[in-house]
């Protein structure tokens, strides 16, 4: 498939979430990924092409996965620049590559969207489309980021660990109580930036829903662009 929104929301839903109701992970819905690509966030301008799986059982899609084609490894949050460095001066091309993902969001979830009872199968049939499609194509690598444990178990794949920070309230009521806990050096510095952050003499206002204007998500993508 060239694209999610080629691909009916009730088939995709039905795999992305099939006990129905509120989604668990809003991320691998049909709304949102297709909000991806309406936007403009990928495609092949930002080096993100949308190439979703889609297995079929009869005419019925049972499996589906979130495929994109990457000519870089930006927006992953799982960097493998080393990797694709290495294997030029081996004298491969490293790109484009598949990944399998939600694209800017490292937020772990199922990759491997079925239907139940088709855990095993549909798993199994994607697996197996992604090597074939990879092979057939010349491609240096498959990627899937930020699965769950079940689906990396079992795939004869190279595992890859990787870390990330999380904040948890430990007890804190306060911001002082958090501060508390903290060593001298660590409260001097979080001070100074609170107070430059407060003294930069503008207001801050809490926009969601339609109070959100073009304008805004353009100053966004400007300051989002600076943070790299």
């Amino acid at each position: 498939m060239g694209a999610v929104s080629e691909i009916p929301a009730s088939d995709w839903d039905r795999c992305s979430n099939p006990d129905g109701g509120i989604p668990v992970d809003p991320f691998t819905t049909h709304r949102f990924l297709v909000a991806l690509e309406e936007s403009g966030s990928v495609g092949p301008e930002t080096g993100w092409q949308p190439r979703p799986i889609v297995v079929r059982e009869g005419g019925a899609v049972v499996a589906v996965a979130p495929l994109y084609v990457k000519s870089h490894s930006q927006g992953e949050y799982i960097f493998d620049h080393s990797w694709a460095e290495g294997y030029a001066r081996a004298g491969g091309r490293y790109y484009p590559k598949l990944q399998v993902a939600v694209p800017f969001t490292p937020a772990t979830g199922r990759r491997f969207l079925t239907l139940p009872g088709w855990e095993q199968r549909g798993r199994a049939a994607i697996l197996q489309t992604l090597e074939q499609v990879a092979g057939q194509n010349g491609l240096s690598s498959v990627h899937v980021t930020f699965c769950t444990a079940d689906e990396a178990q079992g795939t004869g794949w190279l595992p890859r660990v990787t870390q990330q920070f999380h904040w948890h309230n430990d007890g804190y009521r306060t911001y002082d109580d958090f501060m508390s806990a903290l060593s001298s050096r660590k409260r001097k510095a979080l001070r100074k930036e609170r107070e430059r952050a407060q003294g930069f003499g503008g207001t801050i206002r809490a926009l969601t829903g339609d109070a959100l204007r073009p304008e805004h998500w353009d100053a966004f993508w400007t300051f989002y662009q600076d943070t790299g």
